[in-house]
Protein backbone atom coordinates (compact mmCIF):
# COMPACT_ATOMS: atom_id res chain seq x y z
CA UNK A 1 0.00 0.00 0.00
CA UNK A 2 1.14 3.35 -1.12
CA UNK A 3 2.34 5.72 2.15
CA UNK A 4 1.25 9.27 1.32
CA UNK A 5 2.30 12.45 2.71
CA UNK A 6 0.54 15.94 3.05
CA UNK A 7 1.52 19.14 1.99
CA UNK A 8 0.46 22.56 2.78
CA UNK A 9 0.89 25.68 2.93
CA UNK A 10 -1.57 28.71 3.98
CA UNK A 11 -2.52 32.13 2.67
CA UNK A 12 -3.72 34.14 5.97
CA UNK A 13 -5.73 37.16 6.04
CA UNK A 14 -5.25 39.51 8.40
CA UNK A 15 -7.28 42.69 9.09
CA UNK A 16 -4.90 45.16 11.12
CA UNK A 17 -6.05 47.42 13.74
CA UNK A 18 -6.12 50.99 12.63
CA UNK A 19 -9.04 53.16 12.96
CA UNK A 20 -9.96 54.23 9.51
CA UNK A 21 -9.29 51.99 6.01
CA UNK A 22 -6.53 51.93 3.71
CA UNK A 23 -7.59 54.25 1.41
CA UNK A 24 -9.99 56.60 3.10
CA UNK A 25 -11.30 58.02 6.50
CA UNK A 26 -14.26 55.87 7.49
CA UNK A 27 -14.08 53.97 10.06
CA UNK A 28 -13.26 50.12 9.86
CA UNK A 29 -15.38 49.33 13.30
CA UNK A 30 -16.72 45.51 12.93
CA UNK A 31 -20.51 45.62 12.79
CA UNK A 32 -22.77 48.59 12.40
CA UNK A 33 -25.65 49.55 9.62
CA UNK A 34 -25.25 47.88 6.63
CA UNK A 35 -23.24 50.25 4.27
CA UNK A 36 -22.99 52.72 6.99
CA UNK A 37 -18.87 52.97 7.10
CA UNK A 38 -17.97 53.43 3.40
CA UNK A 39 -17.71 56.78 1.25
CA UNK A 40 -17.07 56.83 -2.40
CA UNK A 41 -13.33 56.44 -2.43
CA UNK A 42 -13.63 53.11 -0.95
CA UNK A 43 -16.58 51.82 -3.21
CA UNK A 44 -14.55 53.10 -5.90
CA UNK A 45 -17.07 55.45 -7.89
CA UNK A 46 -15.20 57.18 -10.63
CA UNK A 47 -13.88 60.49 -9.93
CA UNK A 48 -12.27 59.66 -6.68
CA UNK A 49 -8.76 59.31 -5.32
CA UNK A 50 -7.28 56.59 -3.02
CA UNK A 51 -4.72 58.21 -0.05
CA UNK A 52 -2.70 55.51 1.24
CA UNK A 53 -3.06 55.23 5.89
CA UNK A 54 0.49 55.79 6.77
CA UNK A 55 -0.46 53.02 9.81
CA UNK A 56 -1.15 50.34 7.71
CA UNK A 57 2.32 50.02 5.82
CA UNK A 58 3.88 50.80 9.74
CA UNK A 59 1.76 47.82 10.66
CA UNK A 60 2.50 45.13 8.20
CA UNK A 61 6.16 46.40 8.17
CA UNK A 62 5.87 45.48 12.32
CA UNK A 63 4.85 41.90 11.46
CA UNK A 64 6.89 41.35 8.73
CA UNK A 65 10.24 42.26 10.97
CA UNK A 66 8.91 40.01 13.90
CA UNK A 67 8.38 37.12 11.50
CA UNK A 68 12.16 37.54 10.80
CA UNK A 69 11.57 39.13 7.20
CA UNK A 70 12.77 41.14 4.89
CA UNK A 71 11.79 44.39 3.90
CA UNK A 72 10.84 45.69 0.66
CA UNK A 73 12.60 49.56 0.27
CA UNK A 74 11.14 50.38 -2.72
CA UNK A 75 7.77 48.83 -3.31
CA UNK A 76 4.33 49.79 -4.82
CA UNK A 77 0.73 48.85 -5.17
CA UNK A 78 -0.94 46.72 -7.96
CA UNK A 79 -4.12 46.53 -9.44
CA UNK A 80 -5.87 42.43 -9.21
CA UNK A 81 -9.05 42.41 -11.46
CA UNK A 82 -11.81 40.55 -10.62
CA UNK A 83 -15.52 40.62 -10.94
CA UNK A 84 -17.72 40.05 -8.21
CA UNK A 85 -20.19 42.22 -6.36
CA UNK A 86 -18.61 42.43 -3.06
CA UNK A 87 -15.90 44.82 -5.00
CA UNK A 88 -17.96 47.55 -7.02
CA UNK A 89 -14.95 48.50 -8.57
CA UNK A 90 -13.87 45.85 -9.77
CA UNK A 91 -10.25 45.09 -8.76
CA UNK A 92 -8.74 45.04 -5.92
CA UNK A 93 -5.58 47.26 -4.63
CA UNK A 94 -3.38 44.52 -3.90
CA UNK A 95 0.69 43.61 -4.02
CA UNK A 96 2.08 41.07 -6.58
CA UNK A 97 5.71 42.12 -7.91
CA UNK A 98 6.97 43.67 -4.88
CA UNK A 99 4.99 42.93 -1.44
CA UNK A 100 6.27 44.49 1.15
CA UNK A 101 7.95 41.85 3.41
CA UNK A 102 9.73 38.47 1.79
CA UNK A 103 11.46 35.60 3.00
CA UNK A 104 10.66 35.02 6.48
CA UNK A 105 9.86 32.70 9.17
CA UNK A 106 8.71 31.44 12.43
CA UNK A 107 9.43 28.57 14.92
CA UNK A 108 7.26 26.37 15.69
CA UNK A 109 6.76 23.13 18.31
CA UNK A 110 4.48 20.41 18.02
CA UNK A 111 4.97 17.53 20.44
CA UNK A 112 8.09 18.80 21.76
CA UNK A 113 9.56 19.00 17.98
CA UNK A 114 10.69 22.57 16.71
CA UNK A 115 10.50 23.29 13.33
CA UNK A 116 11.06 26.22 10.82
CA UNK A 117 8.20 27.63 8.71
CA UNK A 118 8.69 29.79 5.95
CA UNK A 119 6.90 32.99 5.18
CA UNK A 120 6.98 33.40 1.72
CA UNK A 121 6.22 37.00 1.19
CA UNK A 122 3.59 39.21 3.38
CA UNK A 123 1.31 42.22 1.01
CA UNK A 124 -1.07 44.58 2.01
CA UNK A 125 -4.19 44.98 0.52
CA UNK A 126 -7.61 46.08 0.92
CA UNK A 127 -10.50 43.99 1.96
CA UNK A 128 -13.58 43.51 -0.31
CA UNK A 129 -17.58 43.77 0.62
CA UNK A 130 -19.69 40.91 1.98
CA UNK A 131 -22.66 38.90 0.31
CA UNK A 132 -25.71 38.03 2.39
CA UNK A 133 -27.47 35.01 0.96
CA UNK A 134 -31.47 35.65 1.83
CA UNK A 135 -33.09 32.02 1.72
CA UNK A 136 -36.05 33.54 2.00
CA UNK A 137 -36.02 36.08 -0.29
CA UNK A 138 -33.95 34.22 -2.73
CA UNK A 139 -32.02 36.64 -3.19
CA UNK A 140 -28.06 38.52 -2.52
CA UNK A 141 -27.63 41.30 -0.49
CA UNK A 142 -24.17 43.14 -0.43
CA UNK A 143 -23.18 45.04 2.73
CA UNK A 144 -19.45 47.25 2.08
CA UNK A 145 -19.29 48.37 5.52
CA UNK A 146 -15.82 46.19 5.46
CA UNK A 147 -14.51 47.39 1.61
CA UNK A 148 -11.43 49.12 1.93
CA UNK A 149 -10.25 47.45 5.60
CA UNK A 150 -6.98 47.13 5.50
CA UNK A 151 -5.36 43.44 5.31
CA UNK A 152 -2.33 41.77 5.21
CA UNK A 153 -1.97 38.50 3.28
CA UNK A 154 0.75 36.22 5.47
CA UNK A 155 1.67 34.06 2.75
CA UNK A 156 3.39 30.59 3.95
CA UNK A 157 6.08 28.12 2.30
CA UNK A 158 4.50 24.59 1.43
CA UNK A 159 5.83 23.18 4.83
CA UNK A 160 3.28 22.12 6.99
CA UNK A 161 2.75 18.36 7.22
CA UNK A 162 -0.45 18.06 9.50
CA UNK A 163 -3.11 19.60 10.78
CA UNK A 164 -1.22 19.76 14.18
CA UNK A 165 1.19 21.87 12.38
CA UNK A 166 -1.09 24.58 10.84
CA UNK A 167 -2.91 24.92 14.26
CA UNK A 168 0.58 25.24 15.85
CA UNK A 169 1.88 27.75 13.00
CA UNK A 170 -1.61 29.94 13.27
CA UNK A 171 -1.92 30.34 16.86
CA UNK A 172 2.00 31.28 16.31
CA UNK A 173 1.33 34.10 13.75
CA UNK A 174 -1.92 35.02 16.45
CA UNK A 175 0.05 35.54 19.20
CA UNK A 176 2.70 37.65 17.04
CA UNK A 177 0.21 40.09 15.83
CA UNK A 178 -1.62 40.02 19.17
CA UNK A 179 1.73 41.21 20.40
CA UNK A 180 2.62 43.62 18.24
CA UNK A 181 -1.26 45.11 18.48
CA UNK A 182 -1.40 45.35 14.89
CA UNK A 183 -4.92 43.19 15.34
CA UNK A 184 -6.99 41.84 17.34
CA UNK A 185 -6.89 38.46 15.15
CA UNK A 186 -11.01 37.73 16.27
CA UNK A 187 -11.94 35.33 14.26
CA UNK A 188 -15.33 34.93 14.60
CA UNK A 189 -15.45 38.57 13.68
CA UNK A 190 -13.19 37.97 10.26
CA UNK A 191 -10.46 39.21 11.29
CA UNK A 192 -7.94 36.24 10.53
CA UNK A 193 -9.12 34.17 8.26
CA UNK A 194 -6.73 30.99 6.57
CA UNK A 195 -7.17 30.01 2.74
CA UNK A 196 -5.40 26.48 3.03
CA UNK A 197 -3.01 24.97 0.30
CA UNK A 198 -3.12 21.36 0.25
CA UNK A 199 -1.62 18.54 -1.82
CA UNK A 200 -0.04 15.26 -1.31
CA UNK A 201 2.52 13.01 -2.74
CA UNK A 202 3.85 10.01 -2.30
CA UNK A 203 6.44 9.93 0.82
CA UNK A 204 9.87 10.22 -1.05
CA UNK A 205 8.34 11.59 -4.28
CA UNK A 206 10.46 15.04 -4.87
CA UNK A 207 7.48 17.22 -7.26
CA UNK A 208 4.18 17.96 -5.41
CA UNK A 209 0.92 16.89 -6.22
CA UNK A 210 -1.93 18.82 -7.78
CA UNK A 211 -2.97 21.02 -5.00
CA UNK A 212 -6.67 22.45 -4.09
CA UNK A 213 -7.43 25.70 -2.14
CA UNK A 214 -10.20 25.80 0.92
CA UNK A 215 -11.02 29.61 1.00
CA UNK A 216 -11.84 31.35 4.61
CA UNK A 217 -11.52 29.22 7.19
CA UNK A 218 -12.24 30.91 10.58
CA UNK A 219 -12.08 28.38 13.06
CA UNK A 220 -9.23 26.22 14.33
CA UNK A 221 -11.57 23.27 14.78
CA UNK A 222 -13.08 23.30 11.31
CA UNK A 223 -9.28 24.11 9.81
CA UNK A 224 -8.12 20.41 11.17
CA UNK A 225 -11.44 18.84 10.45
CA UNK A 226 -11.42 20.46 7.00
CA UNK A 227 -7.79 19.26 6.12
CA UNK A 228 -7.96 15.84 7.76
CA UNK A 229 -11.32 15.56 5.10
CA UNK A 230 -9.27 17.17 1.99
CA UNK A 231 -5.86 14.50 2.76
CA UNK A 232 -8.40 11.29 2.53
CA UNK A 233 -10.67 12.51 -0.03
CA UNK A 234 -7.29 13.56 -2.53
CA UNK A 235 -6.03 10.07 -1.24
CA UNK A 236 -9.15 8.26 -2.53
CA UNK A 237 -8.87 10.00 -5.69
CA UNK A 238 -5.77 8.40 -6.15
CA UNK A 239 -6.25 4.94 -5.27
CA UNK A 240 -9.08 5.13 -7.53
CA UNK A 241 -6.81 5.55 -10.59
CA UNK A 242 -8.35 9.21 -10.59
CA UNK A 243 -6.74 12.52 -10.95
CA UNK A 244 -6.93 15.67 -8.41
CA UNK A 245 -8.23 18.57 -10.02
CA UNK A 246 -6.90 22.52 -9.22
CA UNK A 247 -9.65 24.37 -7.67
CA UNK A 248 -10.94 26.00 -5.18
CA UNK A 249 -13.31 24.05 -2.98
CA UNK A 250 -15.68 25.23 0.18
CA UNK A 251 -15.59 23.56 3.41
CA UNK A 252 -19.03 23.16 4.66
CA UNK A 253 -17.97 21.87 8.41
CA UNK A 254 -21.78 20.39 9.26
CA UNK A 255 -21.92 17.92 6.36
CA UNK A 256 -18.03 16.82 7.01
CA UNK A 257 -16.70 17.26 3.60
CA UNK A 258 -16.01 19.86 1.28
CA UNK A 259 -17.84 21.21 -2.30
CA UNK A 260 -15.87 22.33 -5.51
CA UNK A 261 -16.45 26.04 -6.08
CA UNK A 262 -14.88 27.07 -9.00
CA UNK A 263 -11.11 26.39 -11.27
CA UNK A 264 -8.32 27.30 -9.30
CA UNK A 265 -7.28 31.05 -10.92
CA UNK A 266 -3.53 31.89 -11.46
CA UNK A 267 -1.86 35.71 -11.06
CA UNK A 268 -2.27 35.78 -15.18
CA UNK A 269 -6.31 35.34 -14.33
CA UNK A 270 -6.50 38.06 -12.43
CA UNK A 271 -4.51 40.77 -14.92
CA UNK A 272 -2.38 42.52 -12.69
CA UNK A 273 -1.00 45.84 -13.53
CA UNK A 274 0.40 48.88 -11.20
CA UNK A 275 -1.89 50.77 -9.65
CA UNK A 276 -1.74 53.97 -11.40
CA UNK A 277 -3.50 55.88 -8.57
CA UNK A 278 -0.88 55.22 -5.86
CA UNK A 279 2.73 56.69 -6.19
CA UNK A 280 5.38 53.94 -5.26
CA UNK A 281 6.95 53.52 -1.33
CA UNK A 282 10.03 54.56 -0.10
CA UNK A 283 11.20 52.77 3.14
CA UNK A 284 14.01 53.98 4.89
CA UNK A 285 16.32 52.60 6.86
CA UNK A 286 15.74 55.92 9.96
CA UNK A 287 11.75 55.00 9.46
CA UNK A 288 12.76 50.56 9.89
CA UNK A 289 15.03 51.65 12.99
CA UNK A 290 12.32 53.31 14.73
CA UNK A 291 9.66 50.42 13.92
CA UNK A 292 11.51 48.64 15.04
CA UNK A 293 12.58 50.21 18.11
CA UNK A 294 8.77 49.82 18.97
CA UNK A 295 8.78 46.69 19.19
CA UNK A 296 7.09 44.82 22.27
CA UNK A 297 8.26 41.84 24.15
CA UNK A 298 7.30 39.04 22.12
CA UNK A 299 5.58 35.44 23.90
CA UNK A 300 8.48 33.46 23.05
CA UNK A 301 10.82 36.08 25.05
CA UNK A 302 7.90 36.72 27.52
CA UNK A 303 7.38 32.89 28.83
CA UNK A 304 11.65 32.47 29.09
CA UNK A 305 11.40 35.73 31.23
CA UNK A 306 8.46 34.49 33.09
CA UNK A 307 10.32 31.35 34.03
CA UNK A 308 13.55 33.27 35.26
CA UNK A 309 12.41 36.33 36.40
CA UNK A 310 9.20 35.11 38.98
CA UNK A 311 9.91 31.53 39.16
CA UNK A 312 6.56 30.01 38.35
CA UNK A 313 6.62 27.05 36.43
CA UNK A 314 7.38 26.56 32.15
CA UNK A 315 3.50 24.93 32.02
CA UNK A 316 1.97 28.07 33.81
CA UNK A 317 4.23 31.12 31.82
CA UNK A 318 3.37 28.91 28.55
CA UNK A 319 -0.03 29.21 29.61
CA UNK A 320 -0.45 32.95 30.88
CA UNK A 321 1.60 34.25 27.45
CA UNK A 322 -1.22 32.01 25.39
CA UNK A 323 -2.85 35.10 25.72
CA UNK A 324 -1.72 38.66 25.49
CA UNK A 325 -4.63 39.86 27.95
CA UNK A 326 -3.97 37.22 30.41
CA UNK A 327 -0.32 37.90 30.36
CA UNK A 328 -1.26 42.30 30.86
CA UNK A 329 -3.64 41.09 33.61
CA UNK A 330 -0.45 38.68 35.26
CA UNK A 331 2.13 41.57 35.30
CA UNK A 332 0.22 44.19 36.43
CA UNK A 333 -1.22 42.02 39.50
CA UNK A 334 1.94 41.18 40.66
CA UNK A 335 3.31 44.66 40.59
CA UNK A 336 0.58 45.30 43.04
CA UNK A 337 1.17 42.38 45.17
CA UNK A 338 4.52 40.94 44.24
CA UNK A 339 3.09 37.18 44.46
CA UNK A 340 3.67 36.16 41.37
CA UNK A 341 3.07 32.47 41.78
CA UNK A 342 -0.07 33.07 43.50
CA UNK A 343 -0.89 34.83 40.74
CA UNK A 344 -0.25 32.21 38.52
CA UNK A 345 -1.88 30.16 40.25
CA UNK A 346 -5.57 32.08 40.29
CA UNK A 347 -5.18 32.62 37.17
CA UNK A 348 -4.23 28.67 35.91
CA UNK A 349 -7.27 27.37 37.96
CA UNK A 350 -10.15 29.79 39.03
CA UNK A 351 -9.62 32.15 36.09
CA UNK A 352 -9.68 29.29 33.74
CA UNK A 353 -12.72 27.46 35.12
CA UNK A 354 -14.74 30.55 35.16
CA UNK A 355 -14.05 31.45 31.35
CA UNK A 356 -14.45 27.94 30.23
CA UNK A 357 -18.36 28.16 32.50
CA UNK A 358 -18.62 31.68 30.88
CA UNK A 359 -17.09 30.16 26.99
CA UNK A 360 -15.11 33.22 27.01
CA UNK A 361 -11.78 34.06 25.28
CA UNK A 362 -9.34 35.05 27.36
CA UNK A 363 -8.45 37.89 25.40
CA UNK A 364 -12.20 39.39 26.78
CA UNK A 365 -11.55 38.98 30.22
CA UNK A 366 -11.74 41.97 32.04
CA UNK A 367 -10.28 41.41 35.29
CA UNK A 368 -9.50 44.72 37.60
CA UNK A 369 -5.38 43.79 38.52
CA UNK A 370 -5.90 46.33 41.64
CA UNK A 371 -9.18 44.02 42.65
CA UNK A 372 -6.96 41.10 42.15
CA UNK A 373 -4.03 41.89 43.99
CA UNK A 374 -6.48 43.48 47.29
CA UNK A 375 -7.97 39.64 47.10
CA UNK A 376 -4.31 38.04 47.15
CA UNK A 377 -3.33 40.04 49.90
CA UNK A 378 -6.70 39.53 52.05
CA UNK A 379 -5.53 35.97 51.76
CA UNK A 380 -2.36 36.35 53.08
CA UNK A 381 -3.13 38.52 55.69
CA UNK A 382 -5.62 35.69 56.92
CA UNK A 383 -8.57 37.80 56.68
CA UNK A 384 -10.83 35.57 54.21
CA UNK A 385 -10.02 31.89 54.14
CA UNK A 386 -9.77 30.01 50.57
CA UNK A 387 -13.05 29.02 50.43
CA UNK A 388 -14.28 32.48 50.36
CA UNK A 389 -11.97 34.27 48.29
CA UNK A 390 -13.03 31.46 45.42
CA UNK A 391 -16.63 32.86 46.01
CA UNK A 392 -14.96 36.93 46.07
CA UNK A 393 -12.46 35.86 43.00
CA UNK A 394 -15.74 34.67 41.06
CA UNK A 395 -17.19 38.27 41.85
CA UNK A 396 -14.79 40.07 40.79
CA UNK A 397 -14.06 37.93 37.77
CA UNK A 398 -18.28 39.20 36.67
CA UNK A 399 -18.64 42.58 38.14
CA UNK A 400 -14.96 43.51 39.24
CA UNK A 401 -16.27 44.56 42.77
CA UNK A 402 -14.13 45.82 45.56
CA UNK A 403 -13.28 42.87 47.23
CA UNK A 404 -12.96 44.94 50.54
CA UNK A 405 -16.14 46.41 50.04
CA UNK A 406 -18.00 42.88 48.79
CA UNK A 407 -16.62 41.23 52.10
CA UNK A 408 -17.90 43.98 54.12
CA UNK A 409 -21.15 43.90 52.81
CA UNK A 410 -21.86 40.10 53.01
CA UNK A 411 -20.18 39.34 56.29
CA UNK A 412 -17.42 37.22 54.95
CA UNK A 413 -14.22 37.72 57.11
CA UNK A 414 -12.96 35.20 58.73
CA UNK A 415 -13.91 33.92 61.61
CA UNK A 416 -10.74 32.78 64.27
CA UNK A 417 -12.37 33.77 67.60
CA UNK A 418 -11.78 30.15 69.10
CA UNK A 419 -14.93 30.84 71.45
CA UNK A 420 -17.44 30.39 68.43
CA UNK A 421 -15.11 27.82 66.60
CA UNK A 422 -15.34 25.49 70.00
CA UNK A 423 -18.67 25.68 70.52
CA UNK A 424 -19.62 25.11 67.00
CA UNK A 425 -17.30 22.09 67.07
CA UNK A 426 -19.13 20.86 69.91
CA UNK A 427 -21.80 20.86 68.61
CA UNK A 428 -21.22 19.32 65.90
CA UNK A 429 -19.37 16.38 67.89
CA UNK A 430 -22.71 15.92 69.41
CA UNK A 431 -25.27 15.71 66.28
CA UNK A 432 -22.01 13.02 64.19
CA UNK A 433 -21.17 10.53 67.58
CA UNK A 434 -20.94 7.96 64.98
CA UNK A 435 -18.47 9.75 63.23
CA UNK A 436 -16.17 10.72 66.41
CA UNK A 437 -16.98 6.62 66.95
CA UNK A 438 -14.95 6.05 63.56
CA UNK A 439 -12.01 8.57 63.97
CA UNK A 440 -11.67 6.98 67.37
CA UNK A 441 -11.40 3.34 65.71
CA UNK A 442 -8.28 4.62 63.36
CA UNK A 443 -11.02 6.34 60.67
CA UNK A 444 -9.38 9.25 59.25
CA UNK A 445 -11.69 9.94 56.93
CA UNK A 446 -13.77 11.04 59.85
CA UNK A 447 -11.35 14.09 60.72
CA UNK A 448 -12.20 15.47 57.29
CA UNK A 449 -15.93 15.17 57.59
CA UNK A 450 -16.47 16.65 60.88
CA UNK A 451 -13.94 19.37 59.95
CA UNK A 452 -16.54 19.72 56.85
CA UNK A 453 -19.67 20.22 58.86
CA UNK A 454 -17.77 22.90 60.81
CA UNK A 455 -17.07 24.64 58.30
CA UNK A 456 -20.46 24.24 56.67
CA UNK A 457 -21.91 25.25 59.89
CA UNK A 458 -20.01 28.35 59.88
CA UNK A 459 -20.51 29.35 56.81
CA UNK A 460 -17.18 28.81 54.93
CA UNK A 461 -16.10 31.67 56.88
CA UNK A 462 -13.98 29.46 59.92
CA UNK A 463 -10.26 29.82 60.38
CA UNK A 464 -9.22 26.52 59.13
CA UNK A 465 -6.14 25.61 61.17
CA UNK A 466 -8.12 27.20 64.19
CA UNK A 467 -10.95 24.35 63.39
CA UNK A 468 -8.00 21.69 63.09
CA UNK A 469 -6.51 22.51 66.27
CA UNK A 470 -9.29 22.32 68.32
CA UNK A 471 -10.94 19.56 66.80
CA UNK A 472 -8.03 17.29 67.64
CA UNK A 473 -7.92 18.65 70.95
CA UNK A 474 -11.78 17.91 71.48
CA UNK A 475 -11.47 14.30 69.98
CA UNK A 476 -8.60 13.47 72.07
CA UNK A 477 -10.70 14.32 75.06
CA UNK A 478 -13.80 11.79 73.77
Amino acid sequence: MKVYETVIGLEVHVELATKSKIFCGCTTQFGGEVNAHCCPICMGMPGTLPVLNKKVVEFAIAAGLAMNCDITKNCKFDRKNYFYPDLPKAYQVSQLYLPICRNGSIEIEVDGIKKSIGIHEIHMEEDAGKLVHDPWEDCTLVDYNRCGVPLIEIVSEPDMRSAEEVIAYLEKLKLILQYLGVSDCKMQEGSLRADINLSIREVGEPEFGTRTEMKNMNSFKAIARAIEGERKRQIELLEDGKKVIQETRRWDDNKDTSFAMRSKEDAQDYRYFPEPDLVPMEISEEWLTEIKGREPELRDAKMLRYVKEYEIPEYDAGIITGSKNLADIFEATVSLCNKPKEVSNWLMVETMRLLKESEQDAEELKLSPANFASLIELIDAGKINRTIAKEVFEQIFKANVDPNAYIEEHGLGMVSDDGVVRSTIENILKENVQSVSDYKNGKDKAFGFLVGQTMKAMRGKANPSVINEILRELLSKA
